[in-house]
C-alpha cells in the first residue's frame, strides 16, 4: 500500500501487534531491539533488524538512516537524539521528539497538561524528604510520591500513608528525582486511545474502564459501564490533551473519575497502550492499523465499536512456572468470543505481560458470564464483582407507586437485566424530568418503564422529550380504579408514542421492556422464549391436574 519504511524502537508485544497490523498493508518495518527472538521481531522474518537497546543513540541514528519513518513503542528512549534526527528533516519521527520528551517525564507533563487547561491532580516537586512533608501538609496524607521518569506498570510509586513513609518513600525511589501528587480518591480508572493523524486529524475510541492488580492492568472493560454523560466528558478531555501536543500516533490517556463525576488525567502514554488491546477484536480499525495510517499520514479508521460488548484480560506471570501461566489460555479455548494473543516470552516472571484474552459478545452480561471461567484460573476462589450498566430505566411519580412497580423490577432482576429505579414526578420534580428524560439515551438507557397514577402525565412528557420506547404503568389510585391513569397514557397526541399496559401490571410492563432489548440482543430473545415456554408447561401441568382430579376436587 506504501512504500515508506518504518522503523520500530522496540520489539516487544507492542510492536510484535504493530507489526501484524503493518503487514495488512504491506508495510515494511525494521525493529531495534536487543534480542534476536524480541516479540516483534519472531513474526517479522522478511526484514532485517537491528540488535541493540531502544534507548542506544548509536543504534537509534543506525536505524532512523534505513527507515522514512521512526516510531516508538515504549518511551523511555533518548528523545533528544530523536530531535536531532527530526531536526535533519529526512526522517518523520512519530511522535514528535518534543511528545515523546515532554511525555516521558510526568512532572513535565503533569505541566504541560495543567498548562493547557487539563484537569489534573494537585502536584508539587520535591527535592527531598522535607520538600515531602511540606506536601503532605498541604495534601494531607495519604499522598502519592512518584518518580519523573521511567515509572510504569506501578513501578516508581509510593503511597506514603503517615508521616513515617517518608523516609523509606524517598529512598525506595532515590533513584529519579521525584514529584508528589495529592491522592485522588476515584471510584474508577478510565483510558481513551486517541488517534491523532500527520495532517492534525483527530479521532478517539471509546472509553473503557480499567481495573488492575497489584498496579499492572488486569482488566480492560469495553465501553465503560459508566453514565453516558461521564463517557462523553473523559472522552473531550482525552482529545483536548492529545490535540496539544504536536506529532502523530496512537495515545493511550488514563484518567481518573471522581465520586462527584469530576475527571482528572492522570498521565498519558504516546503509543499503543495496553487498554487498547481490544480494538484488535472489539473495533473496526484496531488501534495498531490506526497508528501506521496516522503516521504515514494515511486516512484514520473508523474507531467505532463492531460488537457491542468487550473485555480483555491480561495473562500476567505469576513464577517462572509458563505452565501455570497459561491456564487462562486452556479455559479461554471454551469461551465464546474469546481469542488468545500470545507474545512469544520465553520465559515468565511475577508480573510480566504474556499476553492477553479478548472477548467479544452481543452484551457485557454475556461477555462477563463467558469470563468467570478464565478469571477463576487467575483468582481462583476470588469473585471479582463487575459493574454493568442499566439498560432498563423504571420510574415513578412517587414513593408510593414502589408496591406496584417492585413486581416488575423482581423480573428484570429475575432475567439479569441491569436496570435502574428512581422517584420523577412531572408535577412536583419536573426540572428532573426534563434531565432525566432527556439524557437517558446519552446515558446508555434502552428503554424507560414509567408508573404513575393519578393523571398520570409522567410517561407521555418523558415520551415527549427521548428517542427511547417509553412503557407507561397506570397505578392504581385512591379514586377511579387507575383508570383515569390509564386513560391519560393511552390518549396521548400523534408523534408522542407511549405503550400502555393493565392497570398495576409492572409485570407485563417489565416483560415488553425485555422484549425491546431481545429485539437487538438474541441471548435475551431467548431468554424470553424460554421463560414463555414455563408459562406454557405451568399452564399445561394444570389442565392436566384439572383433567385427572375433576373439576369438583381442584
Amino acid at each position: 500500500m506504501d512504500s515508506q519504511r518504518v522503523g520500530i524502537l522496540g520489539g516487544g508485544q507492542l510492536g510484535r501487534m504493530m507489526v501484524e497490523a503493518a503487514s495488512r498493508l504491506n508495510l515494511k518495518v525494521t525493529i531495534l531491539d536487543a534480542p534476536v527472538d524480541a516479540p516483534a521481531k519472531q513474526i517479522e522474518s522478511t526484514q532485517s533488524h537491528i540488535a541493540g537497546a531502544f534507548n542506544d543513540a548509536a543504534k537509534i541514528t543506525e536505524l532512523a538512516s534505513q527507515v522514512d519513518v521512526l516510531t516508538i513503542e515504549i518511551e523511555h528512549v533518548d528523545a533528544n537524539v530523536l530531535t536531532e534526527i527530526e531536526e535533519e528533516g529526512r526522517v518523520r519521527v512519530c511522535p514528535s521528539a518534543f511528545t515523546v520528551k515532554t511525555i516521558q517525564d510526568k512532572f513535565n507533563q503533569k505541566q504541560y497538561l495543567e498548562s493547557h487547561g487539563i484537569p489534573v491532580a494537585e502536584y508539587r516537586e520535591t527535592k527531598d524528604a522535607e520538600a515531602v512533608r511540606q506536601a503532605a501538609q498541604d495534601f494531607g496524607y495519604p499522598l502519592m510520591l512518584k518518580s519523573k521518569t521511567m515509572a510504569y506498570d506501578g513501578k516508581g510509586n509510593y503511597v506514603v500513608k503517615t508521616e513515617a513513609d517518608v523516609e523509606k518513600a524517598v529512598s525506595a525511589l532515590s533513584k529519579t528525582p521525584l514529584y508528589a501528587e495529592k491522592w485522588a480518591p476515584f471510584v474508577k480508572e478510565l483510558a481513551v486511545m486517541v488517534v491523532r493523524r500527520a495532517n492534525g486529524e483527530i479521532r478517539s475510541y471509546p472509553v473503557v474502564e480499567t481495573i488492575h492488580k497489584n498496579s499492572i492492568c488486569h482488566l480492560v472493560i469495553a465501553p465503560a459501564q459508566i453514565d453516558g454523560s461521564v463517557a462523553v466528558k473523559a472522552q473531550k478531555i482525552a482529545e483536548n490533551a492529545i490535540k496539544s501536543f504536536p506529532g502523530a500516533g496512537i495515545f493511550g490517556v488514563e484518567m481518573f473519575v471522581m465520586a462527584d463525576g469530576e475527571i482528572l488525567l492522570n498521565e498519558i502514554a504516546p503509543r499503543p497502550h495496553n487498554s487498547g488491546h481490544y480494538t484488535i477484536e472489539a473495533c473496526e480499525t484496531s488501534q495498531y492499523e490506526n497508528h501506521m495510517r496516522a503516521i504515514l499520514d494515511l486516512p484514520l479508521g473508523s474507531t467505532a465499536m463492531k460488537v457491542p460488548a468487550s473485555i480483555m484480560v491480561n495473562i500476567l506471570g505469576e513464577s517462572s512456572d509458563m505452565e501455570a501461566c497459561y491456564k487462562p489460555c486452556k479455559a479461554a479455548l471454551l469461551a465464546d468470543g474469546a481469542t488468545i494473543h500470545l507474545y512469544g516470552k520465553k520465559e515468565a516472571r511475577a508480573g510480566r505481560k504474556m499476553g492477553h484474552i479478548t472477548l467479544v459478545g452481543e452484551s457485557m452480561m454475556q461477555v462477563q458470564k463467558n469470563l468467570k471461567p478464565i478469571l477463576q484460573e487467575i483468582e481462583p476462589g476470588i469473585e471479582r464483582p463487575l459493574t454493568l450498566r442499566p439498560l432498563i430505566g423504571m420510574i415513578m411519580g412517587s414513593d408510593s407507586d414502589l408496591p406496584v412497580m417492585k413486581v416488575g423490577a423482581q423480573i428484570l432482576k429475575d432475567f439479569g437485566i441491569p436496570f435502574e429505579l428512581s422517584i420523577v414526578s412531572a408535577h412536583r420534580t419536573p426540572l428532573r424530568m426534563v434531565e432525566y428524560a432527556k439524557s437517558a439515551a446519552q446515558r446508555g438507557l434502552m428503554a424507560i418503564i414509567a408508573g404513575a397514577g393519578g393523571a398520570a402525565h409522567l410517561p407521555g412528557m418523558v415520551a415527549a422529550m427521548t428517542p427511547l420506547p417509553v412503557i407507561g404503568v397506570p397505578v392504581k389510585g385512591s379514586s377511579l380504579d387507575g383508570v383515569d391513569s390509564l386513560y391519560s397514557i393511552v390518549q396521548m397526541p400523534r408523534g408522542i408514542p407511549v405503550a400502555t399496559v393493565a392497570v398495576n401490571n409492572s409485570t407485563n410492563a417489565a416483560l415488553l421492556a425485555i422484549r425491546v432489548l431481545g429485539a437487538s440482543i438474541p441471548g435475551i430473545q431467548k431468554q424470553m422464549a424460554a421463560y414463555m415456554e414455563k408459562m406454557e408447561g405451568e399452564v399445561l401441568t394444570k389442565v392436566e391436574k384439572l383433567d385427572n382430579v375433576g373439576w369438583e376436587k381442584y
